[in-house]
């Protein structure tokens, strides 16, 4: 009887996960529809979208395996760029913008998945700062080769430089598509807010079903005690290593809907360094590490803050700022979550002797 309901409860979270994120589509839409929304905030649905599936999938690095991982932008580019790429090449081959941006989500996902993997294998052998500091290095590494590097695409196939375009010897048909720190420009835009919604759904459906799981409790287990997982028989290799996998498969999923966003796509600091890592990691810690729905509203809230405080310019990143301390003690001073706690409680008292009347 515990179990089940254990389960209808994890069950029934999940459900209020879902129903907020297509409630949220709903207002958006019918907003839309009436003009009510500025062309600004209209603009920012679909980064909204890609910045909830990041905290989503760290949150699954973070909270649910317990390690500290500062390389996600780094997966974020490697979906970006594979993906971007890929549209490019294909515009013509693929004229349904449909059928190109889901095989574009595919292939730039599987990339950062790949890498996920090669990079998982040697540096989740590390632990606590180790892993930080190899995980940041790898997302510096990453957008500083992409930097420096030319791709060409003529009838021969495609061509490399790490020096300058005129040494990729491209025939006359050929077209420079990866221009060093130029990036990557006239990118379909294939992405659509409905479109960001949906592999939203997907990212969400994927983590908490992986959460409740067999392998979503062994992982758990790894995170709360190494070796008394290990002493039971869990493989703490392979657990670990889904979970870093899948999370940077995911981030390179938001890469994808976040390349085919904007025109000009380029590997700087603010959109793949370590500030959007950063960034990132805040969502997750405000939002609550370990609670996967409180990252994708604080993903969004922290998002949409600083565009909606742009009528108090000279207070807004104060303002900002103090939201930030504001959620970062309602989630974690103990004050705060005893407060929660009892209001709760009280809650569901209130709701017993209803349902007894």
């Amino acid at each position: 009887m515990k179990k089940k309901m254990k389960l209808s409860k994890s069950l029934k979270s999940n459900l209020i996960t879902y129903g907020i994120v297509i409630a949220a589509y709903i207002i958006m839409q019918l907003l839309i529809a009436s003009g009510s929304l500025s062309s600004l905030l209209e603009g920012l649905l679909v980064p909204l979208c890609s910045y909830a599936i990041l905290a989503v999938s760290l949150n699954l690095t973070v909270g649910i395996l317990g390690e500290l991982s500062l390389g996600h932008a780094g997966f974020m580019c490697v979906g970006a760029f594979t993906s971007a790429f890929f549209s490019n090449c294909m515009e013509d081959a693929i004229p349904y913008a449909g059928i190109r941006f889901v095989i574009a989500i595919l292939i730039g996902a599987a990339c950062a998945g790949i890498f996920g993997i090669l990079i998982g294998i040697p540096v989740l052998r590390l632990k606590g700062d180790y892993l930080a500091i190899v995980t940041l290095a790898f997302g510096e590494i990453i957008k500083n080769i992409i930097n420096i590097i030319y791709v060409g695409v003529d009838e021969n196939g495609i061509h490399f430089s790490a020096t300058s375009s005129m040494d990729l010897n491209l025939s006359e048909n050929g077209t420079v598509i990866i221009k060093g720190a130029q990036g990557i420009t006239g990118t379909p835009n294939d992405s659509t807010f409905t479109a960001g919604i949906i592999l939203l759904l997907i990212t969400l459906f994927i983590v908490l079903n992986l959460i409740h799981s067999r392998d979503g409790r062994a992982i758990m287990a790894i995170r709360d005690n190494t070796i008394a997982a290990e002493s039971i028989g869990i493989n703490i290799t392979k657990y670990k290593l889904m979970a870093f996998s899948i999370s940077a498969a995911l981030a390179g999923a938001a890469g994808v809907l976040y390349a085919h966003n904007i025109s000009s796509l380029a590997a700087t600091t603010r959109n793949f360094g370590y500030n959007m890592s950063i960034t990132i990691l805040v969502f997750v810690v405000l939002g609550g590490i370990g609670n996967i729905r409180g990252s994708m509203i604080s993903a969004v809230v922290l998002t949409l803050l600083p565009e909606l405080l742009r009528g108090v310019n000279n207070y807004r990143m104060l303002i900002y700022a103090v939201v930030l301390i504001a959620m970062m003690l309602f989630n974690w001073a103990p004050a705060a979550i005893a407060w929660r706690e009892k209001t709760a409680y009280r809650f569901k008292i209130k709701k017993k002797a209803k349902e007894a009347e």
